[in-house]
This record gives structure tokens, sequence and C-alpha cells, in this order.
């Protein structure tokens, strides 16, 4: 494998100032904080992206030495709790900021120097064959950039600094219910790790499911439409619900999506800096519960991961063969929203020349999209040696696979085999949906 050391620099340097301007955003008072109880506070992320590059690239693929042995275990990993399973802040077993920052500096130095000076590929070696720890660290920050920017969004505004010039694009039509045929076909999911530079455990290896003909939805679901099932006392009604979601949306007095918020009697849409008028064309942000229930009430339902496939990157000429929905050209603004282009949706349909071969629009950007698929390994699955954890731990019936992208995605991670996972009811990443039949 040709290995593009220079690159791989560049994109460990952009990841990290990327990063430090997310951190930027936010006064000193705020460190400790914790926006999402199911998370770690502030001060974890600002370790745990350098710390996860030096725990895998300098220490375990290249035995070097360390730096902290209680700071390396105190930033080595993040945390999925079940909702009912949320801890208290503890900011007493936190570092000083200082303290922080010191170790931050010299493992970006020692991570900075592996990529510079080190044998980086090698052939039969658990950790460096095809550079797997490289592409592993860069892949891990670009992700948790939008965790980031998830947690930002749930900080009061005063929190946040807004940057000069920021304007949330206006709503537009909202979409008609316009549903596409996709005809009986067979699609690959996976792939041959051998055969591209990067992939996810989860993401191998390749295998082939038979999919029947089924309808989608063209546009996701938009804030106007899911309105009408909130008007419709859906929150109110046990019959859309799974028992376990029904307890949920009981116990946790659920009554819209966690991104609406009703002031004075309108509505309103709270974007990352500020409250706006809730856009009735911009696609609807929920839980994996709230979309499925959606899609009951709709005499619907949500589609599997192998349609999702199928109508993303399948044709009548080519049964996958499809790099993108719209084909083999390189993502951009005019295909989707995604890769940090922008920090809120945008109206359902602004973006045609994304559309698949089916013509189905806004399946890579604009939000994550929901399967009712259960995330778990494809046969012949083998934990990934940099990150054996990694997919492993979340193969326990409670999680479901995403696809797509949101506008928070690093172009790094659209490609046809990525895989995104959540739980069920977890409500606050930027994730919509559309139905099927």
């Amino acid at each position: 494998m040709d290995f593009d050391r220079p690159s791989a620099i560049l994109q460990y340097r952009r990841n990290r100032d990327r990063s430090r301007a997310l951190f930027d955003m936010l006064p000193e008072d705020v460190y400790y904080s914790r926006p999402i109880d199911l998370r770690h506070p502030i001060v974890f992320y600002d370790g745990h992206l350098p710390g996860f590059s030096f725990n895998t690239l300098v220490k375990k693929a290249l035995g070097g030495s360390g730096i902290d042995p209680r700071l390396e275990m105190l930033f080595a990993r993040g945390i999925d709790p079940h909702e009912s399973q949320a801890a208290g802040a503890d900011a007493a077993k936190w570092p000083s900021r200082e303290t922080v920052r010191a170790f931050v500096e010299e493992a970006d130095a020692r991570v900075l120097d592996a990529l510079e000076h080190e044998e980086l590929v090698r052939p039969g070696h658990a950790l460096l064959d095809r550079a797997d720890a490289v592409f592993t660290i860069l892949e891990h920050e670009a992700m948790h950039q939008e965790t980031l920017l998830y947690m930002w969004h749930r900080l009061p505004f005063e929190q946040k600094r807004r940057p000069a010039g920021y304007t949330p694009i206006g709503d537009g039509r909202v979409p008609t219910d316009d549903w596409i045929g996709v005809p009986t076909g067979q699609v690959a999911l996976g792939v041959d790790r051998s055969a591209v530079p990067f992939a996810w455990d989860n993401e191998c290896p390749t295998c082939t499911a038979e999919v029947p003909a089924f309808a989608i939805e063209r546009q996701n679901v938009t804030n106007g439409r899911f309105m009408e099932f909130v008007d419709a006392g859906g929150y109110r009604d046990a019959r859309w619900w799974s028992s376990d979601d029904w307890r949920w949306v009981q116990s946790e007095r659920i009554e819209h999506p966690l991104f609406w918020e009703l002031v004075n009697g309108r509505w309103y849409w709270r974007a990352m800096f500020e409250l706006i008028p809730l856009p009735a064309s911009w696609p609807v942000y929920v839980s994996h519960a709230e979309a499925a229930a959606f899609a009951r009430w709709r005499d619907a339902r949500l589609p599997t991961e192998a349609e999702y496939q199928r109508a993303a990157f399948g044709s009548d000429s080519s049964e996958n063969a499809r790099l993108h929905p719209w084909g083999d050209a390189e993502p951009s603004d005019v295909r989707g929203v995604f890769d940090f282009s922008s920090w809120d949706p945008q109206p359902a349909g602004s973006h045609p020349s994304g559309a698949s071969a089916w013509g189905v629009e806004d399946l890579v950007g604009n939000g994550w999209e929901w399967t009712s698929t259960t995330f778990a390994p494809f046969p012949g699955f083998r934990a990934a040696p940099s990150y054996p954890e990694y997919s492993a731990d979340f193969f326990d019936g409670e999680h479901y696979v995403m696809k797509g992208a949101s506008p928070a995605t690093a172009r790094e991670l659209l490609r046809p085999t990525f895989r995104n996972w959540f739980r069920g009811r977890y409500p606050y990443v930027y994730a919509t949906f559309r139905c099927a039949r």
C-alpha cells in the first residue's frame, strides 16, 4: 500500500485545528460542565482526542514511552451508558485546565513526531499493517468533533461565542409527500479491508443481501410533517410506541423532539446560537424511538440498512457500483450538507444534484438517517487490534444503525460502507429519517 505520509500529517493538523476552534468557542467557566448527562464533561474531550491518538499510535502501535499514566488512563475512553445510568459530573476527579493543556501539548508533539519520522506501514503488524493505527486516530478525532458539536448544542446560548456572520439558511418550501419505488436487487454490505485504504471493523468483511422491491420517501421527514404527528397526539398515544419506548416517553415526559422548544405558544428550533422560528422544511432531528413511532402512525416503517444501501448506492445498470448517491464525483456543497459546511440543516430538497440513481435526495448529508437494523457484526467479523472495543462492545441489541451523514460529518467518512450507531432513545445526535413501505 502506498501510504501518503504528508496527507496524514496534514489531516492530523487539520483535525487538531478544528478541535481547538471548537473548544475556543467556549468560555473558561464551562470547561467542567456536562451539557449532556450521558456524556463526560467537556474537560474529558479536550484530553481524550490527543490522548487516544497518543495511546493508540505512540504507545500501543509503536511501543513508545508514556507521558503520565494517570492522565493516559483518565482520557482513554468515552462512555455510552443506558439512559437510566447518567452519572453526576464528579468534577473533583478532573485535573486543572493547565494540567490538561500540558498533557495535550506533549501528546500532540509525540504523535506528530511519530507521523513525521516513524515507520508506519508494517505488513503483518497487528496495528500497523496498512497503517491501520494512523487511520484509526485520524477518523476517531473527526467523529468526535461531531460529538462536541451536539454537546455544544445543549449549552445555553450565552456560553458559546457566535461566529461573525452566522445566519441560518432560511426556510423553504415543504416538500410534498413523494414516494419512489426501488426494484428488487442485490446490494453489497461491508467491504474487503484489503481493497481500501481503511475501514472500521464493523464495515468488514463484505457480504451481500437480496433486497425485495420497496418504496421509500424522496425526502427526509421534515419538521412540518412531524408536526402533524405532534398535533395528532402522537406522544400521548401508546399505539405508536414499543413498550420500552412508551415507558421512556411517559417517565421523561417527552412531548416533542428535543430540538424543538415551545415559547409563548409558538414553536422554535434550538439552533446552535439562537432560537429561530421552527423551519418547517428542515429535516426533523429525533431519536430512533420517535422516528419509529411516526412511521407506525403513517402506516409505514423505517428502512433497513440494506434498503438504505440499495436506495443510496444502487442503480439499474449496476448492483452497487456508486461511490456516492450522485455517482463517483467528489463530495461538494452542491451535493449535500456535510463536512462542517453549515451549523444547521438546510431545507429538504435543497440539493437535487445529490440525488441517487432512483431520485432519492439527501441520503448523504443534512442528518444521519435511522434504519430499523440493529447494530450487529457482518458474518466473519473480527475486532480491529488498533481499537478492539470500538464496535464489539455495542453489539448488544440496543443500538441501531444510522447511515448517511450530518452537517457535522467529516468528508473522510462519506463512504458507502460507513456505519454509525446509537441507542434507540438517544435524542441528541443530528439524526433524521425517512419512511419505507
